[in-house]
């Protein structure tokens, strides 16, 4: 008898924690009874039908998300023909609410796991190994499905599952104790390369304080959190593997000060160097402890997602995110402002805002006016998403009165509302697409930031970026991404001809500071007239090493081919906007040196040379 836990991914980098924490808790003596199947979206419907009739399992447990639940849904309709004694269960945020009518849509389903699966689906694979078990022995009394709580079956729903103990939860990463000797460290070495090459989600709490209106978190009010010495055991296993990043998937990662502190401090004392730790955090509770300890940290060390979501105070009060405003307790955007800053200011954390397009309240000009804000902060990265209206939020409950249309399908997002109109949510997926590809991408950090310059705000700026790509089409041809850069001149020297010059110099330093490009690019200064210039550089350096001191076991010629020396006449590498724009009349000779490279976002170390 085999239950197959079956994840199908979004991507394949992507790992489902939810089906290897079922597998995990079920314990040793049920583990020969579980097999597990991952797949992604990519992949084909007849693909995965294939695999799983080949596998030939009792039962099949799909694990279901927005992402994934319409492929799923094509699946049970085929699954019951080639394998119509198999039985099928669904669980996941997807389809534990609204679960009777998915029953009813599905008659070939044998039940659904409503809500936290880990006991459920232990009860549940017990019920089926007894069944296994029992069928040539007198099998009276054993417990029935009804008797099972958190199911939701054909005939009807069973007892409403109670929240678990979070301490409970194995660790999905190893096979026992780290601690317990040669034996259970290879377990946990196998246990990881199960995930090679995928991310690594860990979570530290379950549940939510806040009653955000478009998040499933918020459901369940009661935050429940891992003993801080489980924490750090768990922790420190992937320091001592040296992974290269964990991502936590912990709600509100900080609602907790204690908590969050302690295993902040941990990090950073025994910090190995290499591994990334992800966190999403609430900033506007954010105090100067925690400020003052993250700005502590190794560069590279954690990174910070901060959903900001929206600006407009009217509608953070509607959507229950808004805190009491007085003179001693700010608006939690003022607060969000204001930590972002101080963390900032050290240079050694990743900073990702989010907002949402499509909220209630919310229209096309106060949507911009969130953007401009949250875009002044400055982040390192800028997620612009849309309202996902998801079953069993406040929102979903609401759609109604809203007037919120949303996609039928997964991932239901919205169409329009009351205060935004279709065309307008259009006109934002392009500029969406805009932030992702110039500014997200990280390429362009010195282009953009004066060529917003030419415009009112950076909306203004992305807005009419959306615009040129329509008209030229790029929309439907997305031009790759050495070409973007060329793109990007296309539409500066159609912005301001008479500043073509700087822009080629800006699109210059931006491309070398990224990488040591292969070919040279159309838009660069011809540099044969600089070459005897640049080579007295380098053999000043092999001689005398000032700039260049990592290189010194090397000849001029190899240094030249490792690293880069660039001419520009406008000083590109300043910060200051009007700087950048003054054309000096002797060239500037600026070398990039790439084995020194910044640690948060990659760039090259630049240098300007003395003549």
């Amino acid at each position: 008898m085999q239950f197959l836990l079956t994840a199908v991914n979004a991507k394949y980098i992507h790992s489902n924690p939810a089906v290897y924490s079922l597998r995990a808790y079920a314990g040793e003596e049920l583990q020969p009874y579980i097999g597990l199947a991952e797949y992604t979206i990519n992949q084909r419907m007849e693909e995965i039908l294939g695999d799983l009739y080949r596998r030939h399992p009792r039962v099949i447990g799909f694990s279901c998300y927005i992402w994934n639940i319409s492929l799923i849904k094509e699946l049970l309709k085929e699954l019951s023909k080639v394998l119509p004694g198999t039985d099928l269960w669904l669980g996941g945020p997807e389809v534990s609410f609204e679960a009777e009518k998915l029953l009813k849509e599905f008659p070939e389903l044998k039940g659904i796991m409503a809500g936290e699966g880990e006991e459920t689906f232990k009860e549940l694979l017990t019920f089926y190994v007894n069944i296994e078990e029992c069928r040539e022995d007198n099998c009276e009394g054993s417990k029935k499905l009804e008797d099972i709580p958190g199911l939701v079956l054909q005939s009807g729903a069973t007892a409403v599952r109670e929240l678990m103990d979070m301490d409970k939860l194995p660790f999905l990463y190893a096979a026992g104790n780290h601690e317990d000797g040669d034996e259970a460290g290879a377990a946990f070495h196998k246990n990881l390369q199960e995930f090679e090459n995928r991310i690594i989600y860990y979570e530290t709490s379950r549940g939510c304080p806040f009653r955000c209106g478009y998040c499933l978190s918020s459901i369940d009010k009661r935050v429940r959190l891992r003993s801080l010495d489980t924490v750090k055991r768990e922790l420190q296993f992937f320091l001592d593997q040296r992974v290269p990043q964990v991502k936590l998937i912990d709600r509100t990662f900080n609602c907790n000060h204690c908590h969050a502190m302690e295993i902040w401090q941990y990090l950073r004392d025994h910090d190995n160097g290499v591994t990334n730790f992800h966190f999403e955090v609430a900033a506007d509770i954010m105090d100067e402890e925690e400020i003052r300890l993250l700005q502590s940290m190794r560069p590279g060390l954690a990174q910070l997602e901060i959903g900001v979501q929206t600006t407009n105070g009217a509608v953070l009060t509607e959507i229950g995110r808004a805190r009491e405003n007085s003179e001693e307790n700010p608006s939690s955007i003022a607060k969000i402002r204001e930590a972002v800053c101080a963390l900032q200011k050290s240079r050694n954390i990743h900073i990702h805002l989010d907002l949402i397009a499509g909220l209630p309240l919310e229209d096309y000009e106060s949507f911009q006016n969130s953007f401009n804000q949250v875009y002044a902060m400055k982040p390192d990265q800028l997620q612009l998403g849309f309202l996902k209206v998801l079953k069993g939020t406040a929102i979903w409950e609401k759609a109604g009165s809203y007037g919120i249309a949303y996609q039928e399908r997964p991932p239901y997002e919205v169409l329009y509302t009351r205060w935004i109109s279709y065309e307008e949510i259009l006109k934002l997926k392009q500029v969406e697409e805009m932030v992702e590809l110039y500014y997200n991408s990280g390429q362009f950090t010195h282009t953009l930031r004066v060529l917003e310059g030419e415009f009112a705000t950076p909306f203004d700026f992305f807005e009419r970026l959306a615009e040129f790509y329509e008209r030229k089409g790029y929309f439907i041809r997305t031009p790759a991404r050495s070409r973007r850069y060329q793109v990007l001149l296309e539409f500066a020297a159609e912005t301001a001809f008479e500043e073509e010059g700087l822009w080629r110099e800006l699109l210059t330093f931006d491309l070398y500071l990224r990488e040591k490009a292969k070919s040279r690019p159309a838009f660069g200064r011809d540099l044969s007239p600089y070459r005897e210039k640049i080579w007295e550089i380098y053999l000043r350096e092999e001689k005398e090493p000032e700039l260049l001191k990592a290189y010194s076991h090397y000849h001029a010629r190899q240094t030249m081919g490792m690293t880069h020396m660039e001419v520009f006449f406008y000083p590109v590498w300043e910060e200051d906007e009007k700087a950048c724009r003054e054309r000096r009349e002797e060239p500037a000779f600026v070398l990039f040196d790439y084995e020194k490279r910044d640690a948060l976002n990659g760039n090259a170390q630049v240098c300007v040379v003395k003549g």
